[in-house]
């Protein structure tokens, strides 16, 4: 496998639904943007409209949960497929009109993910705590969950997951939990999607009596 190119074949081959399928109609945008305050700024009030919310701590908490699945997203499904690692550096994000990253991809390779990712993370992160208020420890559990899901959605194992955070003295250390044969992230952090929409708590959400948690896995 020599490029970029045969890496994408391998993750279609084994991943249809990969996070670079969904690109088509969506506007691009370099990752590098998101260590830019105002470009940020201006995407977190986009999600204000979207949820009819106004807290700018909580609406960057619930983007950076957003934005978090995805930036990391090729490097892990490249990992998984192929063990080459696309570039975290080189992403591109695909922004539906709303303003949600809804895809993403990048357009070459690294011999060091978790170097890179950490690079990205502490970027983005520290632009969002600039203009939300949001703290940056939050926002570093925040991505520790997100690429720990990430590795698990793409095929990969925990190993991988702690590897990759190996890398990362910011981030928490990914934990899981089995359940009925399969693993789970245990979420050390909250998106706080409850607080801008009124709706239930996610699944996995640590804000849930740790025995309701664990009913509400083993009942997916």
């Amino acid at each position: 496998m020599s490029g970029v190119p045969e890496v994408y074949a391998a993750i279609a081959a084994r991943l249809p639904y990969h996070v670079g399928a969904a690109a088509v109609g969506l506007s691009p945008v370099p990752g590098s943007r998101g260590s830019d305050a105002d470009w940020v700024a201006e995407q977190i009030t986009a999600a204000g409209r979207m949820y009819r919310f106004r807290d700018r701590r909580v609406l960057g908490v619930l983007w950076w949960y957003s934005a978090s699945m995805m930036v990391p997203a090729p490097t892990v499904e490249s990992l998984v497929v192929t063990g080459m690692a696309l570039d975290p550096a080189a992403v591109t994000l695909y922004l539906h009109p709303d303003g949600r990253i809804l895809a993403a991809t990048s357009d070459s390779l690294c011999s060091a993910p978790g170097a890179a990712l950490r690079g990205v993370f502490e970027s983005v992160i520290s632009a969002v705590a600039a203009v939300t208020g949001a703290k940056a420890r939050t926002l570093w559990a925040v991505a520790a969950d997100s690429l720990a899901n990430r590795v698990l959605w793409s095929g990969g194992t925990p190993e991988l997951a702690l590897s990759l955070a190996a890398d990362m003295p910011e981030l928490p250390t990914p934990r899981f939990v089995n359940v009925n044969g399969r693993d789970y992230v245990r979420r050390g952090s909250c998106c706080l999607i409850y607080e801008a929409t009124g709706g239930p708590k996610c699944v996995s959400c640590p804000r849930q009596l740790p025995e309701e948690r664990l009913a509400r896995l083993s009942a997916l």
